[in-house]
């Protein structure tokens, strides 16, 4: 995650992409929230289970909290970027980082539900959400890259970064109030 972040934060800084920055600052939240998740696991080791729910329903809070911050932040910059009609340069090494990313995301989220569901943690859970939310938005980049690429739509930067902002903020409101999840 350490490599996808920082690749893709480079990556998008320098072509001035907003899809790849997106990308890589996701990675950024799932290593906090893998952070976040760290403590609550470590909560629950030194004080029992009783300490524990407190500590999932921080960790789990800070997790949806990540995402709302990521919605918010790709909403208004693909806005801003469609209001001042600037777009991105095609990037290559986003596109090689986003591709790669898709089938690793989509592991690591699957087995992150898995132990959740075991465990029964909202906060690994939300995390797995994370997880499956950098899949999508890698399939996004990919798709937005190639498409800027073949059309050289000066557009598709801000429509793309748009099309993941529903999902950012679904999961966001699950992972903040522990709906939807089948493991609590």
């Amino acid at each position: 995650m350490t490599i996808e972040a920082a690749a893709s934060i480079g990556a998008g800084i320098f072509a001035g992409s907003l899809v790849v920055l997106a990308f890589g600052l996701d990675s950024l939240i799932e290593l906090a929230s893998a952070g976040v998740l760290m403590w609550r696991l470590s909560v629950e080791l030194r004080h029992g289970r009783r300490f524990s729910e407190r500590a999932e329903l921080i960790a789990s809070r800070i997790g949806g909290g990540l995402l709302f911050a990521l919605a918010a932040y790709v909403t208004v910059a693909s806005l801003w970027r469609l209001y001042t009609g600037v777009g991105e340069a095609f990037s290559w090494p986003g596109f090689i980082v986003a591709l790669i990313a898709i089938p690793a995301m989509r592991y690591l989220a699957y087995r992150k539900i898995a132990i959740a569901e075991k465990i029964g943690s909202r906060a690994l859970r939300a995390d797995a959400m994370e997880a499956v939310t950098c899949g999508w938005l890698s399939f996004v980049v990919v798709i937005s890259l190639a498409a800027q690429w073949l059309t050289g739509a000066w557009w598709i930067d801000g429509a793309g970064s748009l099309a993941i902002v529903w999902f950012l903020v679904k999961e966001g409101r699950e992972a903040w109030s522990g709906d939807d999840c089948s493991c609590c």
